[in-house]
């Protein structure tokens, strides 16, 4: 059993990790091998610990240490605190209610190089500036469920492991490999990919397009949520590639493009 502490303020030393440090401050970019992230519900940290996740610490209700928490507990180190308070205490100290009560703030992972990442990899997403949260967990969902082998992002992406992009992704941020992409798209032409601009252009192909199946490896670049790829990405990719639209719509959201995309060329 994981050693047990009842709070009634997130400045207690511990507890402060979950409600009153930004998300900057648990990345840790001075320290990133002290770095953490915060896992809402009991599927999701399930899902981080079957994905060999180290659990730091752990925020419940008191009512779920023999309830929803209980399974997880039983999987942590007994050495690890555990912080408890009434729900009504939780919801004031966190700002909102806990997701079924349970919080779990796991260790950063090391990071992977983009070779570690796409090796054995034949379809690789490369996610470019996209900054909302919402849609990096969209992505790695439609990643992980569609046949998405590796994810790379680019610096000015979101961080995947944002508390709100791993509660949206349902835990498909811990199923599918990824890293961060310092390079333009083009550097993964030396590990063999192809690569597929998703993107609004008179000489653009089809989705559907065989050529693209034809492929061995490819790397699908999608774009920020207002502007898309930027004109360099476009006109440096193999593809430049449009999903055909209906009722004079001309684009789709980033997340649906890529769940669409992902579907297409990832099915055999």
């Amino acid at each position: 059993m994981a050693q047990i502490i009842e709070i009634s303020s997130l400045e207690h030393e511990g507890a402060r990790m979950f409600g009153s440090l930004t998300e900057a401050q648990l990345r840790n970019r001075i320290e990133p091998q002290k770095g953490i992230f915060i896992v809402e519900s009991p599927k999701v940290i399930n899902v981080a610990l079957d994905a060999g996740y180290e659990p730091v610490a752990m925020m419940c209700e008191q009512r779920h240490i023999t309830g929803d928490a209980a399974g997880i507990i039983a999987r942590c180190p007994a050495s690890m605190p555990l912080y408890t308070a009434s729900r009504e205490v939780l919801a004031n100290l966190t700002g909102y209610a806990l997701t079924r009560g349970v919080l779990c703030a796991m260790r950063r992972p090391a990071p992977r190089s983009v070779d570690e990442v796409c090796a054995g990899a034949r379809r690789v997403v490369i996610i470019d500036s996209v900054v909302d949260t919402t849609n990096i967990g969209a992505i790695f969902r439609s990643a992980a469920a569609l046949g998405i082998d590796a994810v790379l992002l680019t610096p000015t992406s979101c961080d995947p492991l944002n508390r709100r992009a791993v509660r949206v992704s349902m835990g498909s941020v811990f199923l599918v490999p990824w890293g961060w992409l310092e390079a333009p798209a083009s550097s993964l032409r030396q590990l063999g990919f192809k690569t597929v601009a998703m993107a609004l252009r008179d000489d653009s192909i089809t989705l559907s397009d065989p050529k693209l199946k034809a492929e061995e490896k490819l790397a699908i670049v999608m774009g920020t949520e207002g502007d898309g790829l930027s004109q360099c990405a476009i006109d440096d990719a193999d593809f430049v590639v449009r999903i055909p639209m209906a009722h004079g719509v001309d684009s789709l959201n980033v997340a649906a493009a890529s769940a669409v995309a992902f579907w297409e060329l990832c099915s055999k």
